[in-house]
């Protein structure tokens, strides 16, 4: 296992080395706050306007995806998150899914990392279990939570989480992790390399877990989230 993480590691050198000179920088990381913000600013703008069908979950989840990845998380919304969308589509609904998934296991990995990374100086190996446990916690709870407030079973709510859920999140967290410990595994709570490699790593795992969704979809363990469209109709009536 060492020597395959060791080959990675130095596959992945060129990219490393191109990019902590640009994220260690603050002005980048300021712009992206700027950017951040302005993108929630359309997004909730959106919400309020034309979007008010939408239910309380899913605004939730839109704030957190979007906190999460700026303007990229509000092009995923608008594709795919809006009442105003022409059809639906496996890949919307793959979107959809992958949002839900991605905002709960994105704040586990940010609680993980602050902690076990940031605040208790973990060894790599620690950090990087530790930040796993957190993301599949966060995000299993997402999908069981809302299964038992519907009325489903505690036990088989948690059985459909293990079986729909486990490889959407394992994947995003293998890539997401591995991208941040590679990128500032050594970076300091203090330093801007620690807080951009966290942002950046979020939205791989985001990419990474995408096509995981999209096939849980189509072959039907997956719904991938109602259609906003058909909520839109709802609302209406």
């Amino acid at each position: 296992m060492q020597g395959l993480v060791g080959r990675l590691e130095q596959l992945a050198a060129p990219a490393r080395d191109l990019l902590q000179p640009v994220l260690s920088d603050p002005r980048v990381i300021a712009a992206w706050a700027v950017v951040v913000v302005a993108a929630l600013a359309v997004l909730w703008w959106d919400i309020r306007a034309r979007n008010q069908a939408l239910p309380s979950l899913m605004k939730g989840v839109w704030t957190l995806v979007v906190l999460y990845s700026g303007p990229f998380g509000l092009g995923i919304y608008w594709v795919a998150g809006r009442t105003q969308i022409d059809h639906d589509s496996v890949w919307r609904r793959g979107l959809r899914s992958t949002a839900h998934c991605y905002s709960g296991c994105g704040a586990g990995e940010v609680v993980g990392i602050v902690l076990a990374q940031g605040i208790l100086g973990l060894a790599v190996g620690w950090v990087a279990a530790a930040t796993f446990g957190f993301a599949y916690l966060f995000g299993f709870s997402l999908t069981v939570g809302p299964l038992v407030q519907e009325g489903v079973g505690l036990r088989e709510a948690v059985v459909d989480a293990l079986y729909s859920e486990t490889p959407s999140i394992t994947v995003m967290e293998i890539v997401a992790i591995g991208t941040d410990l590679l990128l500032a595994a050594e970076a300091a709570i203090t330093d801007v390399l620690f807080w951009s490699g966290l942002i950046f790593s979020l939205s791989l795992g985001f990419l990474a877990a995408y096509p995981v969704n999209v096939a849980l979809v189509h072959v039907g363990v997956k719904e991938g989230m109602d259609n906003p469209a058909e909520m839109e109709g709802q609302a209406a009536d």
